[in-house]
Parts: C-alpha cells; sequence; structure tokens
C-alpha cells in the first residue's frame, strides 16, 4: 500500500484559509484567535509532538484578508518557518508573567479598526482554549472595547468536509490497520494477557506504516465485555472470552478509528447473535448514509436493527460521530443531531448495544460520505466473529 505524501499543499493551505476568512465575513468578524493543536495545523501546516508539553502556550490569528499570522514560543521558530506561514511573531517561552500575551494583543490590535470590530474564538461545544484561563480573561479584558464571539460553528463546519488529500490520509492509515486486525488471530492465544495482543497490534501497525497510535483499547471477559473505554489491562484472555480492541492509529496526523472483536477457542450463541446484530446495524448505517440525510436519523436506523435484535440498551450515548484531525469530532450519530451529512465528511458508524446484564457489543467502521452514498474507509470486518483457535 502505497502512502500519501505527507503535508499539503500551499494551494490547499491558502483555499482553507480563504474559505474561513468568506465565514468570517458574513458574521462581520475582523479577526479569530486559535489556540489548539488541531486548529493551528489545519490553517497553518504546523506538526509537531511539542504539544504534549503543557507549559507554553502557542496562537494562531487569522486576519480578514492575507495569510495567518502565528504567535508562538521562540522554541517553535524554526518549525514554523518551515510551513507556508511567513509572518511569525515569537517570544522567549516560558515566560509565565507575560507568557506572549503582550505580543498577542498587539497583533490583534493591528488586525482590528472600530469600536465595534468583532474577535472571533472557538467558545462552543468541543471546544477548548489552549492557554492558561487567567490570561485568557485578562486578554479580554484589555481588549474590552471589542465584542467577543464564538467560531466553533464557523470552524466545525470547514473542517468537518475533508479534502481529497485529508481523505487520502484517513483511508492509508485505515488499510494499515485493517491489515494489522487481519493478522492478529496468527499470533493471539489464550494464555495471553490483554496488554500483549494490544501491544503485539500496536507493534504491527508501525511496522505496517502507521506513525503512532495514540488511542488503543482492549477489554475482555466471559461471553463479552463491560467497557469500550478502559485498558487493555493485565487479565490473561481465557477460553470463551471476547476481546474488542478499539484503535485511533495516526498517519501524517489523521485518525483511523475503529474496533473488532475476537472470542477465544468458542464463542456462545448469544455472543454470536449479538455480533451478528451489531454487523447488520452497521450495513443499514452505511446503506443509509448519503448526503441529505442527518446523523440523527442515521442513528435511528442502526438503533432500529439492534432493537429489532433484542438490544436492552446503549450506555455510549451515540452510534459514531465524526472522524479526521482528531479521534472524535462533530457530529455525533445520536437523537437531536440534526447536521446533514455532505459529500467529503468522514464518519464513524459506531452501533453498540447492551445485550446482556453487564456485557456490551459494539462494532464500528470507518466511511466517508460521497455524492452517490457512502464509501468504506476501514475494510469490513468478517460477517462472523472470529474465533481465535490456540
Amino acid at each position: 500500500m502505497m502512502a500519501p505524501t505527507r503535508g499539503f499543499s500551499q494551494t490547499e493551505f491558502r483555499e482553507r484559509t480563504e474559505r474561513f476568512q468568506r465565514a468570517m465575513a458574513t458574521e462581520g468578524i475582523q479577526v479569530a484567535l486559535l489556540t489548539t493543536e488541531p486548529e493551528v495545523r489545519y490553517f497553518s501546516g504546523f506538526h509537531t509532538q511539542f504539544w504534549m508539553s503543557p507549559t507554553r502556550p502557542w496562537f494562531l490569528v487569522i486576519p480578514a484578508r492575507g495569510k495567518p499570522i502565528a504567535v508562538i514560543p521562540q522554541i517553535g521558530l524554526a518549525g514554523m518557518e518551515t510551513t507556508w506561514i511567513d509572518d511569525i511573531r515569537s517570544w522567549p517561552s516560558p515566560r509565565p508573567d507575560d507568557d506572549g500575551l503582550t505580543l498577542l494583543e498587539q497583533v490583534l490590535r493591528e488586525a482590528l479598526s472600530g469600536p465595534s470590530a468583532k474577535i472571533g474564538i472557538p467558545l462552543g461545544h468541543e471546544s477548548h482554549l489552549r492557554m492558561p484561563a487567567g490570561d485568557f480573561l485578562t486578554l479580554r479584558d484589555r481588549l474590552s472595547a471589542f465584542e467577543w464571539c464564538d467560531v466553533r460553528g464557523l470552524l466545525r463546519a470547514q473542517m468537518v468536509i475533508k479534502s481529497e488529500a485529508e481523505i487520502d490520509k484517513i483511508r492509508y492509515i485505515c488499510g494499515v490497520t485493517s491489515d494489522a486486525f487481519e493478522a492478529l488471530p496468527q499470533y493471539a492465544r489464550t494464555g495471553m494477557s490483554e496488554r500483549e495482543i494490544c501491544k503485539a497490534l500496536q507493534l504491527d501497525i508501525l511496522r505496517r506504516g502507521g506513525d503512532a497510535t495514540p488511542y488503543l483499547i482492549g477489554a475482555s471477559g466471559p461471553d463479552g465485555y463491560d467497557n469500550i473505554i478502559m485498558g487493555p489491562t493485565d487479565r490473561v484472555v481465557g477460553a470463551g472470552d471476547v476481546l474488542v480492541i478499539d484503535t485511533g492509529a495516526t498517519f501524517d496526523g489523521y485518525f483511523c478509528d475503529f474496533d473488532r472483536n475476537f472470542a477465544f477457542e468458542h464463542a456462545s450463541d448469544d455472543v454470536l447473535e449479538a455480533y451478528r446484530t451489531v454487523y447488520a446495524a452497521t450495513d443499514a448505517g452505511f446503506a443509509f448514509a448519503r448526503p441529505g440525510v442527518t446523523a440523527s436519523e442515521l442513528c435511528a436506523v442502526m438503533w432500529a436493527v439492534m432493537e429489532a435484535g433484542g438490544a436492552l440498551g446503549n450506555t455510549v450515548g451515540r452510534l459514531g460521530h465524526g472522524l479526521g484531525m482528531q479521534l472524535t469530532e462533530w457530529p455525533s450519530n445520536m437523537n437531536g443531531d440534526n447536521t446533514v451529512l455532505a459529500p467529503g465528511m468522514v464518519l464513524t458508524l459506531e452501533p453498540g448495544m447492551v445485550f446482556a446484564p453487564g456485557r456490551l457489543m459494539v462494532h464500528e467502521e470507518n466511511i466517508v460520505i460521497r455524492d452517490g452514498g457512502a464509501e468504506y474507509l476501514s475494510r469490513r470486518a468478517p460477517q462472523e466473529m472470529t474465533v481465535i483457535q490456540s
């Protein structure tokens, strides 16, 4: 499998920026302030693991016209200079007494004109500020003559539609992870711990071309599992156990997010039937997913199949979500989310159900919405649950 070219063209970054600036203009917003890794990377191409350190804040300012302006610690100057950004302001961080705040205020004032000017910053659902809360309050007070408004809706409306270059990266890491999942029965055996099996899978994903597996859970138990967000642990897998592994592996900063279920030695009839039910629910969701339908309607189609299959409930709260630079993105396949699906949206289909007290069955695949319907990015799981024999 040929890996896609890393990074993006300057043309793509320019189009992303200009598209967002047009959206800003419709709301009368003169400048936007971004502080989180996905937002900064989306508009700049600045891609570093250094975001794992919470010591320093990083800022990207989107003016009404022209390229974004980076306001960053000096330690990141050389890295930012390799991107398409050419206006880079830096300071010697960490400097807790004034960690870029005065410099940032200056840049924002340069982009503002008139007492009624608006400053946009993401404040809504699924957003956060990656800067000290006290610094943000100080900045807001210093710029109190201007109106602060939420641009989370503008950002998510744009970022939810992926370019073909973005989709190629997600397709690639989905293929790598699909290959690794399909190879797992060659080495996984009873007597191994959840941690041992998951670590072997992680290494295999890396060998096949993945960059990292920032998210990987493993949960097992007799005839099922009781959670899908914990582990792996040192629990040893035995005959009759079911193991679910859910992985969010990455390539060039883009995630896959899907799971696979495995039984060991044998599986009970109710486990096999629960697997068939969530598999059928995934089929129904895939057939229904197309431009013009809503995330809520997509959820209802999958839930109807599980309800008919004897589902006792759902503890997750939704049946899938958006996917891209983050493991989970907007929208949510859930009741009340009336987001209209459109071509270029990358989603997970994740039907899950309680099929017996304390036992779950969850199945997840990754898809992209196309003009004529949906396309699988992950390779479809086996129609019948895989039973691993020692």
